[in-house]
């Protein structure tokens, strides 16, 4: 699947970028070329819809000046408001070089140790480092927990298989996932006694701030003395 996004060379540099927000523009740059870094503006609407379906991990064609280059989308900031994309970082890759990165896994099944023994699903992973040539690379890495039948089982990284032309840097006897027992009822009576200690605690707490700063409102309040009869 080849994915390809429009992008425009940027003038606009600075503080100045904020008027391109306003018009609808994600301020980027282009990292990795031979040119060095490239500031370029995308259409907010068009890179999300292709972020939804590329992530991170996807090789994206990126079309600027009627040329291509071949990208992934490094690094995304967000507006802590709105959550919307503010800013941009795409890294040039070379097609005949492999890369490093990181690709999230996607759990997938059910584990008979969770729905028939009442367990708990421990997730040991959650992204997995791998090598490939950006042509190669997963969008995700899907893991089968239904081997987990008993809270003895586990699945490591050797019981993954990867795509073609992609292998792992971590070591192959690392946990992915496995499932707990459930708790007993002396555990969760416990855990339930601690939880009401510390609502508690927080309850004094605040209600001990509530009155020192109604005691400071009355101290910094200025005395009004009764007007004199005319």
């Amino acid at each position: 699947m080849t994915l390809e996004l429009k992008a425009e060379k940027r003038e606009i540099l600075g503080k100045k970028v904020k008027s391109l927000r306003k018009e609808g523009q994600i301020p980027a740059v282009v990292y990795g070329g031979k040119d060095g870094s490239l500031p370029i503006t995308i259409d907010f609407k068009e890179f999300n819809r292709v972020f939804k379906t590329a992530g991170e991990t996807t090789l994206v064609k990126l079309a600027i000046g009627g040329k291509f280059k071949n990208v992934l989308i490094h690094d995304v900031s967000r507006d802590p408001l709105t959550e919307q994309a503010s800013h941009i970082d795409f890294y040039e890759v070379k097609m005949d070089e492999k890369i490093v990165t990181k690709v999230p896994l996607a759990f997938t099944g059910a584990a008979p140790a969770v729905f028939d023994l009442g367990g708990v699903l421990v997730k040991a992973m959650r992204e997995l480092e791998v090598r490939a040539l950006p042509a190669n690379l997963p969008h995700e890495i899907t893991v089968d927990i239904s081997a987990l039948k008993t809270f003895e089982d586990n699945i490591s990284l050797k019981d993954i298989r990867l795509p073609e032309g992609v292998e792992t840097l971590e070591n192959l006897e690392t946990s992915v996932a496995s499932v707990t027992p459930p708790r007993s009822e002396e555990e969760l009576a416990a855990l339930k006694g601690e939880v009401e200690e510390k609502l508690e605690e927080v309850k004094v707490e605040t209600e001990e701030k509530v009155k020192e700063r109604e005691a400071e409102k009355a101290e910094a309040k200025p005395e009004t003395k009764p007007e004199a009869k005319k």
